[in-house]
């Protein structure tokens, strides 16, 4: 194998990598020392471009630059023999571009490994219109032979992984520049709600800024999506320098460039000192597997909580399917049975709504329809005892809506749990404008009590975590409609390039088909953005009755399996 850097130092420099990283895996008990010795043999580091010229596969890794990358072609194809395969390792260049400078444009095509390329399994294996079938079927081969899994892409700017994830960053480093919500509360939002390995402001600062600005042009280049267009803080960020972890700051600062390690990170939700209202009695209104839930939260947490359904059949049904989810808790280990019966005794079932007068907090966990909601809402007004808390669960809803069924409206707030509620640590805690400041304060200690971790945000469609989820899925139902790629690989792909637990249409399956499109059509409507309007394809399989798990079949056939 041969490595051929810009200049000698940088072969230097190169080859003393290679050498520290493989006497790590040594001290890590990765490689053996003999093993090292054998890999150190195989590898060779200089800076003359003509060494290329006996190697059958080339692989370019210089910086994004289009021009740069297609001197570097040009050179290659003077250099190696016609057989010679040659391979770009852009992220979001196009590969039939670069191909043009070659005078053998059916053997290039594009290999794009991951980052930290020994551990990330996923290759993109990028064909352009010209690339020679078997030229890919051999690159693929190549990346099986390295322990990788190769997944087949086409020419278009952030080809699978980068095409989904960067649309989805972007709109979280917006997010951020509108002063919607802090950093933190993005990030921990996106991690504690969808189980993601890092937040996306971090990853933004991992990647580069820089990085992610050049990715995000290329895309809106070719799509003239909005959503692609980078937002302006990115180019601020660059301007000044302050491109993330390399430099030592970007949307967060680290201790020194290169660290991981943050300073000056708020630990918590802000609260501007002001005092909250005593929370001691739980009301909480529904009958589902949400409003259960939520009982099941504040009841292991010590509350006293008055379940409320229409009926107290229904209520009682409720407390039953909590008492068999606090056995599983204790099968698993997780309880004893004395804070199994504990929780269970301060439950109290009740089935007039009228019951909940003496209560200081509710919590709506009913129907996701606003009429619904709304009704809900106006009777707590007239029963529930002036000064209390209303909450409502709602997930896209606008909060208002419940708030102005209400003479109280600066006493409601949104609290939305994430589904299960007792296994999801995450809160959304949303104020409306009028919300009084000592009702966020208030709700934001109760989560912290009860061991949830709370994150602020204003009253606007899908807060922060569907906001940025929903259109991410959207994007790869748009890629599945056009043929670009097949569902097993976008999921491969997101699941292998990002550390993301479930690629996209599992994720679709699993949480309704019927459910995304309403949450894609509500996003849609508050922010009027065209590449916001759900895909048709997702509009076709609801219609069809393909509403994924619950239905047996979605984007995958589940009744089969």
């Amino acid at each position: 194998m041969i490595g051929i850097e810009a200049d000698e130092a940088s072969a230097a420099r190169a080859l003393a990598r290679i050498q520290e990283a493989t006497a790590h895996a040594v001290a890590r008990e990765r490689l053996t020392a003999e093993e090292r010795t054998a890999l150190l043999a195989r590898i060779a580091v200089g800076h003359a471009l003509d060494a290329a010229a006996g190697a059958d596969l080339v692989i370019e890794e210089v910086p994004e630059r289009l021009e740069l990358k297609r001197e570097v072609f040009a050179e290659l194809d003077r250099i190696c023999p016609a057989t010679t395969v040659l391979a770009t390792g852009t992220t979001a260049l196009s590969v039939t571009r670069i191909a043009a400078a070659t005078a053998r444009p059916e053997r290039v095509l594009g290999l794009h490994f991951f980052n930290p390329v020994h551990t990330m399994r996923l290759v993109e294996v990028v064909r352009t219109v010209l690339t020679a079938p078997q030229v890919a079927e051999d690159a693929a081969a190549f990346a099986r032979d390295l322990g990788k899994e190769p997944v087949p892409a086409g020419d278009r700017a952030g080809f699978v992984v980068n095409g989904l994830l960067f649309a989805y960053l972007n709109q979280a480093a917006a997010m951020y520049e509108s002063k919607y919500a802090t950093r933190e509360d993005i990030d921990a939002a996106m991690r504690l709600g969808c189980g993601l390995p890092m937040g996306p402001l971090a990853l933004l600062d991992l990647i580069g800024v820089d990085t992610a600005r050049t990715v995000l042009e290329a895309m809106y280049e070719q799509s003239k999506d909005r959503l692609h267009a980078p937002a302006p803080i990115l180019g601020q960020l660059v301007a000044a320098g302050l491109l993330g972890r390399k430099t030592g700051r970007g949307f967060y600062t680290y201790e020194a460039p290169g660290s991981s390690k943050t300073v000056g990170a708020a630990t918590g939700p802000a609260r501007a000192g002001v005092p909250g209202r005593e929370v001691r009695t739980i009301g909480v209104c529904g009958s589902g597997t949400m409003a259960t839930g939520i009982v099941e939260v504040f009841a292991k947490a010590g509350y006293p909580v008055l379940l409320a359904a229409r009926g107290r059949e229904k209520a009682e049904l409720a407390k039953a399917r909590l008492a068999t989810s606090l056995e599983r808790s204790v099968a698993r280990g997780r309880l004893t049975g004395e804070q199994r019966d504990a929780a269970l005794a301060l439950v109290t079932p009740v089935g007039r709504y009228e019951e909940l007068a003496g209560v200081d907090l509710v919590v709506e966990a009913v129907a996701e329809d606003l009429a619904v909601k709304r009704e809900l809402f106006a009777t707590l007004d007239a029963v529930v005892k002036p000064g209390a808390v209303l909450a409502t669960t709602t997930s896209s809803l606008p909060v208002i809506g419940c708030a102005s069924a209400t003479s109280r409206p600066q006493d409601v707030i949104g609290m939305h749990f994430f589904n299960p509620a007792p296994a999801m640590r995450l809160v959304e805690v949303v104020s409306t404008v009028l919300t009084a400041p000592d009702v966020t304060a208030t709700v934001l200690e109760l989560c912290t009590r009860v061991r949830k971790h709370p994150v602020e945000c204003g009253d606007r469609a899908g807060f922060i975590v569907n906001a940025l989820l929903f259109p991410y899925l959207n994007d790869a139902v748009r890629m599945l409609q056009e043929h670009y790629a097949t569902v097993d690989d976008i999921d491969t792909a997101m699941k292998l390039g990002c550390g993301y637990p479930m690629g996209p249409f599992e994720l679709l399956d699993v949480v309704g088909l019927d459910v995304s499109l309403t949450i894609e059509r509500v996003l849609h409507q508050e922010f009027r953005e065209p590449g916001l309007a759900a895909a048709p394809l997702l509009e076709h399989l609801v219609a069809a009755g393909c509403l994924g798990r619950k239905t047996g079949r979605g984007f995958r056939d589940h009744a089969r399996r």
